[in-house]
């Protein structure tokens, strides 16, 4: 009887798990408060998106979720207004083509007091020197991804502010609602 040269078998050892989810760079990501329209991939796959605040989808915004780049307005200067779907297009295209930054993590949606924070900022911001400022929502799209909140929320917000803040801000009703805000010049003493 002839014995095997090798008689002694290792056995293969099954390993049964399930691969590591890939992180989301934003090919499926849809924050609150916005509707993303279409999203582009630059050089390095991260996604710059082109998204809408607004109910009607007619003005857009184009960020990199790469890079740091966000508009709302032509950045040609060509045109002095907010970007329709086929400039926020060609505006996304451009940058895709010419981005070679990675993909960055998608931000969180923060807790409600730094989203009240960040409208607060948003609000000092368009703060004039001698006059009042209007403020529309839109004030507020640049931001949106990382306010990640719905206009009913940044209304009821504005809202709150103007109650608590009325040396800050002045909401004009219609009908018994707020439709306009409005910010009010820093007092004289403040000027600098």
């Amino acid at each position: 009887m002839a014995l095997p040269l090798f008689t002694r078998t290792r056995p293969v050892p099954v390993i049964e798990s399930d691969p590591e989810p890939w992180s989301e760079i934003g090919e499926t990501w849809m924050p609150e408060g916005i509707t993303v329209v279409e999203r582009y991939w630059n050089q390095a796959n991260a996604v710059v998106l082109v998204y809408s605040g607004d109910e009607s989808c007619y003005y857009h915004v184009v960020t990199c979720l790469g890079c740091h780049f966000n508009v709302a307005h032509d950045p040609d200067g060509s045109r002095d207004h907010r970007l329709t779907l086929n400039d926020a297009g060609r505006v996304a295209n451009e940058h895709a083509t010419t981005c070679r930054a990675l993909s960055r993590t998608i931000p969180d949606r923060p807790n409600d007091d730094d989203a009240r924070d960040q409208l607060r900022k948003t609000v000092l911001g368009c703060q004039l020197r001698d006059k009042d400022a209007e403020i529309h929502l839109s004030a507020f799209d640049l931001g949106r991804l990382t306010l990640q909140r719905t206009n009913g929320w940044i209304e009821t917000e504005l809202q709150q502010l103007a109650a608590d803040r009325p040396d800050l801000v002045v909401a004009q009703t219609s009908y018994g609602t707020p439709k306009n805000y409005f910010v009010l010049p820093r007092p004289e003493e403040l000027r600098g």
